[in-house]
C-alpha cells in the first residue's frame, strides 16, 4: 500500500491538465466579467447618444411646437434608443429659468416588491430660453458571473440590473 501511494505521488502524467483546471476557473470568470463590463459600457454610450439626439428635439422646440405629451416624447427617445426595450425606458424632463435653479442631483429610484420602478417622472420641456435637464434611464439586466462577480443592484438599480443614465443639460433655442 505504501508503494502504491509513493508511485501515485511520483506520477507526473496529467499534471498540465490539473494545473489548467485550477487556473481555468478564475480565467473564465475574468473573461466573463470583462465581457459583461464591456457590454454595460457599450450600452451606456448608446443610451447617452440617444439622450443627446432626443435632447435636440426639445432644444429646437420641435417637441414643444408639436405639443408632445410625456408618452409621445418617450416614443421619440425610443426611436433613438434602438437596442433598448421601449417600455422600460424612463424619461425625466425638468426645466427652469436659470442654470443655478435646475436640480442636477441624481434621481433616487424606488422599487416595488417585483422590482418595478414606482417613481413618477416629470415632463416639463420649458419654453424658449429655458434651461432643461433631460435624464433617460434604463435598468440593464446583468448576469452574475462565477466567483461572485456582480455589478447588478448597484447605483440605484434593481437587483440583477445596472442602472444606465443618459443626461443632457441645455438651454432651449429661441424658437
Amino acid at each position: 500500500m505504501t508503494r502504491t501511494i509513493l508511485r501515485f505521488l511520483k506520477n507526473r502524467n496529467g499534471g498540465a491538465a490539473m494545473e489548467f483546471a485550477i487556473v481555468s476557473i478564475p480565467l473564465f470568470a475574468l473573461i466573463l466579467a470583462s465581457l459583461q463590463t464591456a457590454i454595460v459600457f457599450f450600452e451606456q454610450q448608446a443610451l447617452q447618444t440617444a439622450t443627446t439626439k432626443a435632447a435636440r428635439q426639445l432644444m429646437t422646440g420641435n417637441a414643444q411646437q408639436a405639443s408632445d405629451t410625456a408618452s409621445q416624447y418617450q416614443n421619440v427617445v425610443c426611436g433613438y434608443a434602438t437596442s433598448f426595450t421601449c417600455a422600460n425606458i424612463m424619461v425625466d424632463v425638468e426645466s427652469a429659468s436659470s442654470y443655478s435653479s435646475i436640480s442636477t442631483a441624481p434621481l433616487a429610484l424606488t422599487y416595488n416588491g417585483s422590482g418595478q420602478v414606482t417613481n413618477s417622472f416629470s415632463y416639463s420641456p420649458g419654453g424658449p430660453g429655458d434651461i432643461v435637464i433631460l435624464r433617460v434611464m434604463y435598468n440593464w439586466p446583468v448576469i452574475t458571473g462565477p466567483l461572485g462577480f456582480n455589478i447588478g443592484g448597484t447605483n440605484g438599480a434593481a437587483p440583477g440590473n445596472f442602472l444606465l443614465v443618459g443626461t443632457a443639460v441645455f438651454k432651449n433655442e429661441p424658437y
